[in-house]
C-alpha cells in the first residue's frame, strides 16, 4: 500500500545523500572524485545538504534502505557503484524515495539510471579499430559482478557484428581479479591472433599493457590496446593509453538533475551521457599477418 512505519518528525531541512561503494572518490586522482564535485556544485547551490555515505554489504543487512533515508531524513539518493548483489539493489525494485543509479539500471518509477551511452562508447572503438586494419579484436574484462562492465561485454559483441568484424567467443574472457585476468585469459586470447585488444576499464588496459611488453609485444605495433573511463593515469602509461572518455563532473551534474526530476515528480527512466575516444599512442595500424 505504500506505507511506512516512520515519519520524518522534524523539518531538518532538504538532505541528500551520495552512497558510495567500491569506487574511489577522496582524491582528484580518483575515479569518482569528480562525480560527486559536479552532483555538490549543482545540489548545494539549490539549497540542499549533501551527505557522502559509504556504505557495506553489513550495513546494508542491518538497515533497510527505506528505514535508513526516513531515519536520516534523506529526500533522495545518488549511488556510485552498486553491485549487483548489494541488498538493498533488491529492495530499491520497490522503493518510493528517489534514487539515481550511476551505472546501474533499476525497473522501478522512483528510481534512474545515469551513465555514458555504452553502446555509442562500443561501436566508437570497433570503427576506429576498423578503420585501422583490425579484423580480429579481442575483449579483456574483469568479473561480471555489476551492471556496467555486463553492459560493456555486451556492447563489445554487438559492436563487432555491427562492424562485419570476428567475433568468435573465445576472443573474450574475464576473470575475477586483474592478475587473474592478466596471468590466465590474457595469453589465451592473444593465441586468437589477435591484432587489437578491448579491455573494460583503464586499470585493466594498462596491466595488459605492461604483461604484453613483458612477452615480447610492442604497443601498438604488434598489438593495439584501448581502455575505457579515461582515468587520470590514461594520458601517462607507456605508451599512452586509447580510451573512452567519460566526463565525470558532467555525469555528477546529471545525477542531480535526474535526482531533482524525480524528486519533482518526473519519471525519469534513463539519462545517457555521449561519450569521446581518446586515440593516443597504445593504437595504431594493425600488423600484417
Amino acid at each position: 500500500m505504500g506505507y511506512t512505519r516512520l515519519k520524518r518528525y522534524r523539518d531538518t531541512g532538504k538532505r541528500l545523500c551520495i552512497f558510495i561503494e567500491n569506487m574511489d572518490c577522496t582524491d582528484p586522482s580518483h575515479f569518482g572524485y569528480d562525480i560527486v564535485m559536479g552532483f555538490r556544485q549543482m545540489a548545494e547551490p539549490a539549497g540542499y545538504t549533501v551527505d557522502i555515505v559509504y556504505i557495506t554489504e553489513e550495513l546494508q543487512k542491518e538497515t533497510e534502505y527505506e528505514v535508513y533515508m526516513l531515519e536520516n531524513d534523506y529526500l533522495g539518493a545518488f549511488f556510485l557503484g552498486m553491485s549487483l548483489s548489494d541488498p538493498w539493489r533488491e529492495e530499491l525494485k520497490a522503493s518510493r524515495t528517489p534514487a539515481v543509479l550511476y551505472d546501474n539500471s533499476i525497473s522501478n518509477p522512483y528510481t534512474t539510471y545515469i551513465g555514458v551511452d555504452t553502446a555509442e562508447s562500443m561501436n566508437l572503438i570497433l570503427s576506429y579499430l576498423k578503420e585501422q586494419g583490425h579484423r580480429r579484436v579481442g575483449y579483456l574484462s574483469t568479473a561480471l559482478g555489476s551492471y556496467v562492465v555486463q553492459e560493456r561485454y555486451r556492447a563489445f559483441y554487438s559492436a563487432l557484428h555491427r562492424s562485419g568484424l570476428h567475433a568468435e567467443s573465445s576472443v573474450a574472457a574475464d576473470g575475477y581479479f586483474i592478475l587473474d585476468c592478466i596471468q590466465k585469459h590474457l595469453p589465451h586470447i592473444l593465441n586468437q591472433k589477435i591484432t587489437a585488444l578491448v579491455c573494460s576499464h583503464d586499470q585493466l588496459a594498462n596491466a595488459a599493457m605492461i604483461q604484453c611488453k613483458e612477452m615480447g609485444y610492442r604497443i601498438p605495433e604488434d598489438l593495439s590496446i584501448v581502455g575505457f573511463d579515461d582515468l587520470p593515469i590514461a594520458a601517462y602509461t607507456s605508451p599512452p593509453l586509447t580510451t573512452i572518455r567519460q566526463d565525470r563532473l558532467q555525469l555528477g551534474k546529471c545525477g542531480y538533475y535526474a535526482l531533482d526530476s524525480l524528486l519533482n515528480d518526473i519519471p525519469m527512466s534513463t539519462l545517457l551521457l555521449h561519450s569521446q575516444l581518446m586515440v593516443r599512442q597504445s593504437t595504431g595500424p594493425a600488423r600484417k599477418q
